[in-house]
């Protein structure tokens, strides 16, 4: 492996860290519905449990209301039950075969809660970045001593690494205050 393909290994993992750091953030809550509130409810479907997405339309009535139209009529009992038993706090109300989840109004105590668990969530991110390039660094040392690398090329390889490190840090920092200015916002 050379210190090319170790950068281009580290930098694809970054990115995966950040995609994933951004669905984590898509399921914290704020004031406004989102239909990947939801991705998390299983339903019981012949015997096996499937997510919610499979089993049903999931999409927005307003900016405060999800609605779940299920493929099958039968399927509205058990769709109602599986959301009302997430530990997410919605009651839905079914309204024939279209079941409402209101989303309930975020009282500021709460939305201080979730701006908390936001930062958590951006400094477990942080750390996952910074496991990256401690990796990367140890690889380029590893190459240095096996004599196939120069010092010099360690040297500039572990400032890219750096530069690279930043920019992912800057990204998180980011999403971070825009999902907690979300949160915030009334």
């Amino acid at each position: 492996m050379t210190i090319a393909d170790t950068k281009k290994t580290m930098e694809t993992k970054m990115d995966q860290s950040i995609v994933a750091f951004k669905n984590n953030l898509q399921k914290i809550r704020t004031g406004r519905a989102n239909p990947a509130l939801l991705d998390v409810i299983h339903v019981e479907y012949y015997g096996s449990m499937v997510p919610l997405s499979q089993v049903a339309n999931v999409s927005l009535l307003d900016s405060r209301t999800i609605s779940v139209q299920p493929w099958e009529k039968n399927l509205s009992a058990k769709i109602e039950k599986a959301i009302r038993e997430s530990d997410l706090g919605l009651n839905p109300a079914s309204m024939g075969d279209l079941i409402r989840v209101p989303m309930p109004p975020m009282s500021e105590e709460r939305r201080k809660e979730m701006t908390k668990l936001a930062r958590n969530e951006g400094e477990s991110a942080k750390v996952a970045i910074r496991n990256l390039r401690r990796d990367a660094n140890e690889s380029v040392k590893k190459l240095v001593k096996d004599k196939l690398a120069s010092e010099d090329e360690q040297k500039r390889s572990e400032t890219e690494i750096q530069k690279l490190t930043d920019r992912h840090i800057a990204e998180i920092d980011a999403l971070v205050a825009a999902k907690e200015q979300e949160i915030m916002a009334v």
